[in-house]
């Protein structure tokens, strides 16, 4: 890895319309890995395969040339003979070009998807490590959908450029060749009195630089507009992913009016981004369909008068007007494929942008040394050291937090709307990197964190029990007996089913899931933001009273709104809001007894565990 990609270098500054030479070099930096490390002896032999084969079509070019010259002076001639066996040759090239084209395919295609695949899996890595996708959304809201950045311009980002590389090398070879073809078959002109040998060669270079200056000139807004239209349909699948992910909720307000106003509103960004493209295409399309039309016939209207006179044959003839396409097809390359050329500058703008916010993430939490730091602690408590969490611009939300969570003691986390409560336990639990002092950890701490919507991954309820752990294996008897715990007995036959688990069961089913999941996997430290919202207070006591009985060693953190649960916590600790950032105060529980409403939950029949929660 160079410098320039090592995590924790700043990278190049985020643009998501960047300039050309910007993108080119930034992406030659990110992409170009491939070519060294464990990749290298892959990467390269599919590139000297794929050169050895441009040689070989262009010697088979070479030969189809030769043989134009060879058949219509056969033809011119009559002679028979010599057309039966350019007949022969033909075939034998037909063949060869074929298995050429299939086997350049075959190769152009693995470097491809190669390539692809190791640039999809080097974004993944370095945007799913260290909590990287979480940071992004917080500190970078305006980069669109990195996960489209990942899957689809990375496609295009690397497709392309094998595309690109093997026309370009094409290109070039196939002009040398056959300007050298155009210099001595179509032989010389007089103009003026003066005789211009090699005068063809002069007039494809001549061709070619207009049109390619052309094509520059008419099509360069093309890169900005494509970049455009790239942003605005990330944009709209966001809204769209947005709609379905809330779409209980919309419903259950009557939003539909609202949200079709947002799509309809997303979807005209997206039309008039393609308006803009459309115009630019159709502008280049112009000069490539000119260029069509022309190109065949200028050899012909100038190397004419030399086959009437006598000066060449008509196989030269054809041979001329054969090679003079050849030269333009490579000298135009830029002209036919601009605007892809354009699609791929806005994809790897977007991919360079992506790897930059990460770069830059990176260069804030990690290179400076500053923000949370997160530490062991010499004992099995949690040490908050003058910690103050602030917002990733640097608003102060909580000003110098200090206090000693003991080993296996329960914490209530309140205060007011605004506070800090939810931002402090992730700052806790190594999420929220921003701000200053310290946040010390037990030695091998097993951390669990409980959001209010609870994460179930989709496969089986197996997996979604055991997540994240993928090695660790548990027995039937280990997961029944959580589920039955947690008041979900109901699911005990289904753990090997595979449902979409989050739409499945109700909201408060999933919180008891998450529980059930707890006693699986045995944290050392829980970490509750609100994960009690959505239980009835039965159940709420029930999944509490786990801390006091299977899992009463655990250190717990809650941030929770109900006054009730006072009751499971040993103190409190309430962030009061002031000027210059919330404020921390204690308040020692002892020995409190639980109050009148919480005995009588007691003495209640638990929720019936066969029974599903009411929806």
């Amino acid at each position: 890895m160079s410098p320039e990609d090592a995590p924790g270098s700043p990278g190049p500054a985020l643009d998501e319309q960047p300039a050309s030479r910007g993108t080119i070099s930034a992406w030659r930096r990110l992409a170009g890995g491939f070519w060294r490390g464990e990749t290298a002896s892959r990467a390269w032999f599919f590139t000297i395969a794929c050169a050895c084969l441009i040689i070989a079509n262009i010697a088979i070019q070479l030969g189809i040339n030769e043989w134009n010259g060879r058949f219509f002076n056969a033809l011119e001639q009559k002679n028979g003979e010599n057309v039966f066996h350019a007949m022969l040759l033909f075939a034998g090239l037909a063949v060869l070009s074929t298995l050429i084209a299939v086997c350049s395919l075959i190769v152009r295609m693995r470097l491809m998807v190669n390539w692809r695949r190791w640039l999809t899996l080097r974004l993944t890595d370095r945007w799913l490590a260290e909590q990287r996708f979480y940071r992004l959304s917080v500190s970078a809201p305006d980069l669109d959908s990195p996960e489209f950045r990942i899957a689809e311009d990375a496609r295009i980002a690397t497709e392309p450029v094998v595309d690109f590389a093997f026309g370009i090398v094409n290109a070039i070879l196939m002009a040398a060749v056959f300007l050298g073809i155009l210099w001595s078959a179509a032989g010389s002109a007089t103009v003026a009195g003066i005789q211009i040998p090699g005068y063809m060669v002069l007039v494809a270079i001549g061709y070619s630089v207009v049109m390619s200056g052309s094509m520059m000139l008419f099509g360069r807004p093309l890169i900005a507009c494509i970049g455009e239209k790239n942003s605005a349909e990330a944009k709209l699948r966001h809204d769209l992913g947005h709609l379905r992910e809330n779409a209980e909720s919309i419903a259950m307000i009557g939003g539909e009016s609202a949200e079709i106003l947002v799509v309809r509103a997303g979807f005209d960004v997206v039309v008039y981004a393609w308006r803009a493209v459309i115009t630019q295409i159709a502008r280049t399309t112009v000069l490539i369909n000119t260029n069509g039309v022309i190109a065949p016939v200028v050899p012909l209207l100038l190397a004419g008068p030399n086959y009437l006179n006598g000066t060449i044959t008509l196989g030269a003839l054809i041979q001329t007007a054969a090679a003079f396409v050849q030269v333009q097809v490579a000298l135009n390359w830029l002209v036919d494929n601009y605007a892809r050329i354009a699609e791929w500058l806005a994809s790897a703008g977007r991919v360079v942008g992506l790897w930059s916010a990460l770069a830059a993430l990176d260069a804030v939490a990690g290179e400076e040394q500053t923000g949370i730091q997160i530490a062991e602690s010499d004992d099995n408590a949690i040490h908050i050291d003058a910690l103050s969490v602030a917002q990733h611009d640097g608003r102060v939300v909580i000003e110098e937090a200090d206090t000693l969570i003991r080993e296996g003691e329960r914490v209530l986390l309140a205060g007011a709307s605004g506070t800090g409560k939810s931002t402090l336990i992730r700052a806790v639990a190594g999420l929220w990197p921003w701000g200053s002092g310290r946040v010390l950890l037990p030695v091998g701490a097993r951390i669990a964190f409980l959001p209010q919507r609870a994460y179930l991954p989709p496969g089986t309820l197996r997996q979604v029990l055991e997540y994240p752990a993928s090695d660790v294996a548990h027995d039937d008897a280990e997961l029944i007996a959580a589920l039955t715990r947690c008041g979900l007995k109901r699911l005990a036959k289904r753990l090997d089913d595979t449902e979409s688990w989050d739409r499945f069961l109700s909201g408060g089913e999933q919180q008891r899931l998450a529980f059930a999941r707890l006693l699986i996997q045995r944290p050392t430290i829980v970490l509750i933001d609100d994960a009690t919202a959505a239980l009835d207070g039965d159940s709420q006591e029930q999944m509490m009273n786990l801390f006091r009985e299977e899992l009463a060693g655990c250190t717990v953190i809650t941030v929770g709104q109900r006054p009730e649960l006072v009751e499971y916590h040993d103190r409190t600790l309430t962030l009061a809001r002031r000027d210059s950032g919330a404020r921390m105060s204690v308040t020692e529980h002892g020995s409190r007894r639980r109050s009148f409403s919480g005995l009588l939950r007691r003495v209640r029949r638990p929720p019936d565990s066969s029974t599903p929660v009411a929806r």
